[in-house]
């Protein structure tokens, strides 16, 4: 996220995916804690808590880093004290996001996979305690990367804007922290998202061949299965969230891979450095892209959560609609 774009596509993008991200995962935050969606508590608390991430990483990294660097780069929040901090935010709030998506993953996976485990473990005090514990660790791994970075140029006294330090490239503990950091973030959560979706699809399928096989043998082969069909649905939003996250985050973890085994430096200006680096810019625009597309598959995949939605969105034509007819 060092870099900041400044061409057309990414000044028209950025404010795009504000506009549409932060009404999205309000309404989804307001609607989930309402309780009128027929969820489980320990699944509503999951999906919360990252609408909650997903709008921390909206306003953090796409407003106050994206767009703020395109429109207003001489503004406050780039004195170098305020930027490092919102850097460190940056990476926190991407951090927690990303994990709190391994975290329900795995949930879905003990749930649909492992039904001795599951009582003890899908439980509301179980899903509070990973939520607090995984965002508290996001945010303390982060903690460092403020004294990353040092001043790009100092104008009447005061430091502005934010490159990484000299001791970033050619200290050891730097140079591990930034190999930790990679590996955390996105590498190990994307490969764990692919095993749990690989390994809950075996069970699954396993599991309907045999309640189909019960089913025949029992001449009952034309009836629909409810077991089955609960199964389905419950199983619906949980690639859909996985699945957008792996497609999305595809780009990303690919060029992060490249890069650090390739050792490309941008600075070096050829034509490989500048492909790579377009290429990396367009993985970050999907992997905010995510934060954004998330409300939509909640919508897209609950009925109840589209029926709030849509009385939302009607409730303000209720209301000018009456006050249309007092007036006239």
């Amino acid at each position: 996220m060092h870099g900041i774009p400044i061409g057309p596509v990414f000044a028209i993008y950025y404010p795009i995916l504000a506009a549409i991200g932060v009404p999205a995962n309000l309404a989804v935050i307001v609607i989930l804690c309402r309780r009128s969606c027929g969820l489980s508590l320990c699944i509503t608390y999951y999906l919360v808590s990252m609408a909650a991430t997903d709008l921390l990483v909206i306003i953090t990294v796409v407003i106050l880093n994206r767009i703020a660097g395109i429109y207003f780069r001489f503004s406050f929040i780039f004195i170098t004290p305020v930027c490092s901090i919102r850097n460190s935010l940056n990476f926190a709030a991407i951090d927690s996001s990303v994990w709190l998506t391994v975290a329900f993953t795995f949930d879905r996976f003990v749930a649909i996979c492992c039904q001795k485990l599951k009582l003890k473990y899908c439980t509301n005090r179980v899903a509070s305690w990973v939520i607090g514990i995984v965002s508290a660790l996001s945010f303390m791994k982060n903690i460092s990367t403020y004294f990353a970075y040092e001043p790009i140029y100092v104008i009447d006294n005061i430091p502005r804007f934010c490159g990484l330090k000299l001791q970033y490239y050619t200290t050891l503990e730097w140079a591990a922290y930034d190999w930790i950091r990679s590996i955390l973030t996105p590498c190990l959560p994307f490969i764990l998202i692919l095993l749990l979706n690989f390994f809950t699809v075996r069970h699954i399928f396993a599991g309907n061949r045999a309640r189909r096989g019960l089913l025949t043998r029992s001449n009952r082969e034309h009836q629909s299965d409810p077991e089955i069909e609960k199964r389905r649905k419950s199983i619906v939003l949980l690639f859909g969230i996985s699945g957008s996250f792996i497609l999305l985050y595809l780009l990303y973890f690919v060029t992060i891979i490249y890069v650090r085994i390739a050792n490309i430096s941008y600075s070096s200006g050829s034509d490989v450095s500048k492909t790579i680096f377009v290429v990396q810019q367009s993985g970050y625009m999907l992997q905010l892209l995510s934060s954004c597309i998330n409300p939509f598959i909640y919508a897209g995949t609950q009925s109840k959560i589209r029926e709030e939605v849509t009385n939302g969105l009607k409730y303000p034509l209720r209301f000018f609609t009456k006050m249309f007819k007092k007036i006239k």
